[in-house]
């Protein structure tokens, strides 16, 4: 089982590598619920962490309703992003009745390849799962990051089993929302999710390395 860490800064990312986490999914602004990491941030990154790094590209927070600059702005950091040798990108971008822009990221995924691209929780303001989930798989998407269309992964657990079992394989369910080491072990038995999403954060906003060493140990038993 796979546990990535969302991370807002270097020394957290050196915190979590060392730790033991599997990836990383780098942004900027926690109060922002992470958006773009600046060029700095990123090559800094790149250049010292070896396990794989999956820059969120998310040029503003509040809504997934990108107008035609803002999703310019988006091509052109994935474009960086590739430049920078990373191994995926987080994106996620919804219309205005909050379905799926399957045809912008399309574009995306199509853009940022051979990368990899996981579609971020902006799955879980869309008002139907099962289209969502269908319409994140044509687009060539790899993975979704969901807490199960509810406030934390726990609270959703059921509808991501459901996500799990209707993917087929087709796409990997990364489970996230609240996950602690303290709610884990249900997650892995209601769930049935193989990858894990959390910030393990200190209430500094820091990595936690102790909290990641503990998540490691229950998904490893």
């Amino acid at each position: 089982m796979l546990l990535e860490i969302a991370v807002f800064n270097y020394r957290s990312a050196e915190i979590a590598a060392k730790a033991g986490a599997d990836r990383l999914e780098l942004c900027m602004h926690y109060e922002s619920a992470g958006i773009t990491p600046s060029y700095g941030l990123m090559k800094t990154i790149k250049q010292k962490i070896t396990i794989p790094v999956f820059p969120i590209i998310r040029p503003r927070s509040g809504n997934f309703i990108y107008s035609a600059a803002e999703f310019e702005i988006m091509k052109h950091d994935i474009q960086l992003a590739k430049q920078l040798g990373f191994e995926g990108v987080v994106l996620g971008l919804l219309k205005k009745d909050n379905t799926v822009d399957v045809d912008r990221t399309r574009q995306l995924v199509t853009l940022a390849s051979p990368m990899e691209v996981t579609f971020h929780r902006a799955f879980d303001r869309t008002p139907h799962a099962e289209n969502a989930l269908e319409e994140i798989i044509d687009c060539g998407c790899k993975r979704i990051l969901s807490s199960g269309q509810a406030a934390t992964a726990i609270e959703g657990k059921a509808c991501i089993g459901n996500l799990v079992k209707l993917a087929k394989k087709r796409i990997i369910i990364v489970a996230g929302g609240g996950v602690r080491s303290s709610n884990i072990q249900e997650l892995k038995v209601h769930a049935k999710a193989k990858e894990f999403h959390s910030s393990a954060l200190t209430k500094m906003e820091l990595t936690d390395g102790e909290e990641i060493k503990r998540i490691k140990a229950v998904l490893n038993k």
